[in-house]
This record gives structure tokens, C-alpha cells and sequence, in this order.
């Protein structure tokens, strides 16, 4: 079919997202699937995987897809049934059956509808995100494609397990659980979970309405004992049942309440749109992200398939340095590495790293290329069973070993793009003349542009944020989202290290308060953005 080009197509950190309504213009997605196909080249015999979470217009572009597949020389695709694979469940099974990529249709945590967004992206033979070489070329080849490939065929039964042939292409429906349930069972110790679970132990966990609700329900309550009920939400909904599906505290405050409660179950958990994300509540006890790849890197040797091989921890730049003690103490590499997934891969391919996380609420390890909710719910249920506490006598022995890095991210979600460029090209050109200059009781040591050399393949990825490194060793970060559809996010990450002997139970906004301020005097953030306070804290 010939076409034009549309602009703006350049994938972000995952994939290109935009409205649905955007997506639903003639030949927008077309183009978008068609210039993937034209950059990665299938070879003959070559494997597709393709999934989403659910969410509205899924369904519609699982169907194109299959067709543009087999017009572009693929040989078998695979699709989840009813048009469903979690993230981390894609990146399975791409690298189970070695297929030669995947497209993971979904826009994570954000909102789903006839007017909310969409996304796609495309995974690599590895099973994680394409690396920026090839999402670059992608967007490149969407700047002069000309014409979409495609075939005559009819809809295939999206709901039915098995094979069907499209023009010569075999497009099997799979079980979207089960090999991904499988590959839990080998890496945790479910007989000592249900143990716990028999002795009484209890759990929520919030699916919102979105994809990790089949992998919950038959993980959590079939496998491992769980009552029925323990998961809510656990349907995957168009809509997500009208909600956002991002597990922090403002859209799982249901969950918060609950476990702050005095009814509180054990553990309190949730994961977002793709599962990808996870939220950890124990009982009286909110474990941020940043802490709990944290402590469990520091546990994570409890899980059979983990114990003695921890070759090594990343994290990306804004999320706490939590992590970095961990490895200190335990004598293993660590990896700072700009936000994105697919900055991972590489030092997980090369065997340097063993976990891995994001303040953004993902964490994961090896065993797939992705982030994976679900895995972290587990890896702490494994914990939990091994320790024999709960939650939060977990979390005050970390820091009492370790210290606290009292951590937040202030969001200041959909403003003038202008304005925001405006704010970090003006800071970026005053990075220079910080060094030295007090901001109440702190003084900055080091101002900086984040650049990022991969210890693998020697690229660079420069501009990755800008930090703000004060002499006590707290530090803020600020950074332009690329995970939204319209206008700008600023995200500010504010962060303060307490050694052992300091504080370890204080409030986290008394804690940050003089980087709060120090913040708003160095970046102005209220005159740029019209906003006097964020629009969400985690």
C-alpha cells in the first residue's frame, strides 16, 4: 500500500507511544510496523512474537500486524491469546523459542481507552528493547517510507488456542501464562512459599484492572495456595476499569489505605498496565522502589536459582544510591546506567549484572530482558518465607545495616513543552557556575550532564539528565519523561543518605526538605512550569 510519512515517530525510551487516536489515522500504524520490518530485515524462517496488555485498539493492531508479518517474509508468529502477553512474559517467550524479535503492544502505566494512549515496541532476539542504534534507524526509515506490505486475509480467532495458516505463515495462539508460570517455579522455592501460606500468611495483590491479573491468579492463588480473592482487579480491561494503572501511591491508594490499616494483610502488591512495574507495601511499611532493589539484591541468594551467583547489581542514574551500599558490602560491581530498560541488556548478556531496577518501580533480573512485576512480588514472597519476618522487620534491619537513603520523585506531569525545554536548557547552561555555591545548609559539589559509556559496546549515550551532587552526598535530579503522550513531564528526584547511626524512621519529606528548596531555587521549577507543587510525589 503506498503511504506517506508521519511525523513525530521516533520511539522513546519504550517505543513509540502516542493517543489512540493517533494511532487510528490511516497508515500511522502501518508506517510505524512497516519501517521495524524495513530496519531488522526478517531472514527466512524468522520467528514474530507479538503481544499487549489488553488495553483498547490492541486487538485491531495484533490483526495488521499478522497480516504486514506475513507480507514481509516471517514464517510463524506468535501471539498470546485473546491478544495478551505481559512485557516480561514477551520477552519469555521470544527467548524461549528463539524467536527473532517481538512486538509488545502497550503504553506501560498509562491510561487505556477510545481516548487515552497506546504504544508499540519492538523487542529484540535477546528478548529485551531495541537498542538506540536500532530504534534510531527505525525512526529514520519512518521519515521517507513510502509504502506499507500487507495481505488479503481474514481476522484470526484471537481467542482460540492453536494454528492457523495466513498465506503461507503459521500464526499460533499460545497460552499467555503458562510458560511464563513455568520459568517462576524454577527460580523460587514455591514448596516453602505455600508453607508460609498454610501457616496463615496473607496477601493482596492489585492487578488494576490490567495484564499480570491471568498471571496472578494462577501464580499466586493455583500454584502457590493463596486464598481466591487475593487478587482484586485481576481482569485485564480495555479501559483498566477507567483507572491508571500505575502502581504508586496516588492510583493504588485502595491498596495504601489497606495496608496501613489495621486489618492489613502480610503484604500488600501491585503491578501496572504491562506488568512490567511493582508496587510493595508490607503491613504499616511503604518499601519505594529505589529501596527494594535494594534489599533485594541484598536477599536475593535465598531464591534457588540465584544463590551464589550474584555477579552484580545496575540501577539507573535518578534512582537512589540505596543499591550501590549493597554491592559495596557484598563485593560485587555496580552500574549506573541512563533510564531505560534496554540500557540493561547488554550487562545482562554479558553476565555482569544479576538484578537490576529503576526508581520508576521496575525490577528484574536475567532471567528475562524486561522488567517484570510479578518476578519482584515473588522474589519478596521467596524472601519473606526464608527470613520468617515480615516486611517491615525486613526493611529496619536493611537500613540498620546498611543506612537509608531517604528517596522521592516529585512529577510535574503535562506541561508546555516549551516551558520545560526552556528550564533544562536554561539550568543546563548554569551547571558550570553551581560547584561551590550554598543552597541553605547545602553546597554543591558537582553539576553535571549525565553521559553514559556502555561497558560492553563502548557507545555513549550522552544528555541523560541533569544532577545537582551536594558535599553531604544528597543530590537532585532533574529530567524530561519520555514515557508520555502529550506534553512534558519533569521528573525532580530528590535524595539524602542517613548512616546507620543516623534517623532511619523519620517522615521522607522532612528528610528532603532542604533539597526541595534547593531544588526550586536552582531550576525555578514554580516560574517555568505555573505549578506550585507537583502533580504526583513517589
Amino acid at each position: 500500500m503506498k503511504s506517506t510519512p508521519f511525523e513525530g515517530q521516533a520511539p522513546g525510551t519504550s517505543g513509540l507511544r502516542k493517543k489512540v487516536r493517533v494511532f487510528q489515522q490511516p497508515g500511522y500504524t502501518e508506517n510505524f510496523i512497516q519501517a521495524v520490518f524495513d530496519v531488522v530485515k526478517p531472514e527466512a524462517g524468522a520467528t514474530l512474537v507479538i503481544g499487549g496488555d489488553g488495553r483498547f485498539h490492541n486487538r485491531t493492531v495484533i490483526q495488521q500486524a499478522i497480516r504486514m508479518a506475513a507480507a514481509n517474509g516471517y514464517d510463524r508468529v506468535l501471539v498470546g491469546q485473546g491478544g495478551i502477553l505481559s512485557t516480561p512474559a514477551a520477552s519469555h517467550v521470544i527467548r524461549k523459542y528463539e524467536a527473532s524479535g517481538g512486538l509488545v503492544l502497550s503504553a506501560s502505566h498509562n491510561p487505556g481507552g477510545p481516548d487515552e494512549d497506546f504504544g508499540i515496541k519492538y523487542n529484540i532476539t535477546n528478548g529485551g528493547p531495541a537498542p538506540e542504534t536500532v530504534t534510531g534507524a527505525i525512526h529514520e526509515r519512518t521519515k521517507t517510507i513510502d509504502r506499507w506490505l500487507t495481505v488479503e486475509a481474514d481476522d484470526i480467532d484471537l481467542d482460540a488456542v492453536g494454528e492457523t495458516v495466513v498465506v503461507g505463515m503459521t500464526v499460533s495462539v499460545i497460552d499467555p501464562v503458562a510458560d511464563y508460570a513455568d520459568l517462576m517455579e524454577t527460580l523460587f522455592d514455591f514448596a516453602a512459599i505455600r508453607a508460609m501460606v498454610k501457616s496463615g500468611f496473607t496477601m493482596r495483590f492489585d492487578a488494576m484492572g490490567a495484564v499480570t491479573g491471568p498471571y496472578a491468579h494462577e501464580i499466586l492463588e493455583r500454584r502457590l495456595g493463596l486464598a481466591a480473592g487475593t487478587v482484586v482487579n485481576g481482569t485485564p480491561l480495555e479501559d483498566f476499569g477507567g483507572h491508571h494503572p500505575d502502581p504508586n501511591l496516588i492510583h493504588a491508594k485502595e491498596l495504601y489505605d489497606l495496608m496501613m490499616g489495621a486489618d492489613a494483610p502480610d503484604l500488600g502488591a501491585a503491578s501496572d498496565g504491562d506488568g512490567d512495574r511493582n508496587l510493595i507495601i508490607g503491613r504499616g511499611r511503604f518499601i519505594t522502589p529505589s529501596d527494594s532493589l535494594a534489599m533485594l539484591a541484598a536477599n536475593i541468594e535465598v531464591a534457588p536459582a540465584y544463590r551464589g551467583r550474584l555477579a552484580g547489581i545496575a540501577r539507573s542514574m535518578p534512582t537512589s544510591a540505596a543499591a550501590d551500599r549493597v554491592a559495596e558490602a557484598l563485593n560485587v560491581p555496580i552500574f549506573e546506567t541512563p533510564t531505560g530498560w534496554k540500557f540493561f541488556g547488554n550487562l545482562l548478556d554479558a553476565g555482569k549484572v544479576t538484578i537490576c531496577g529503576e526508581e520508576s518501580a521496575g525490577t528484574g533480573s536475567d532471567h528475562v530482558r524486561e522488567k517484570d512485576g510479578v518476578w519482584a512480588v515473588l522474589l519478596w514472597l521467596n524472601i519473606l518465607a526464608a527470613r520468617g519476618v515480615g516486611v517491615d522487620a525486613i526493611a529496619r534491619e536493611h537500613w540498620a545495616r546498611f543506612g537509608r537513603n531517604y528517596y522521592a520523585r516529585h512529577d510535574y506531569e503535562g506541561i508546555d513543552t516549551d516551558r520545560a525545554n526552556a528550564l533544562m536548557e536554561g539550568l543546563k547552561a548554569r551547571l558550570g557556575e553551581l560547584p561551590g555555591r550554598g543552597f541553605g545548609p547545602l553546597t554543591v559539589a558537582v553539576a553535571d550532564s549525565f553521559s553514559y559509556t556502555d561497558p560492553v559496546d563502548g557507545s555513549i549515550s550522552a544528555n541523560q539528565g541533569l544532577r545537582i551532587l551536594f558535599d553531604d552526598g544528597s543530590r537532585v535530579v532533574f529530567r524530561l519523561s519520555g514515557t508520555g503522550t502529550q506534553g512534558a513531564t519533569l521528573r525532580v528526584y530528590l535524595e539524602s543518605y542517613v548512616p546507620p547511626s543516623g534517623d532511619l524512621d523519620a517522615e521522607t519529606a522532612a528528610m528532603l526538605a532542604h533539597q526541595i528548596n534547593a531544588a526550586e531555587e536552582i531550576a525555578g521549577i514554580a516560574e517555568h512550569t505555573g505549578r506550585a507543587a507537583p502533580d504526583v510525589i513517589t
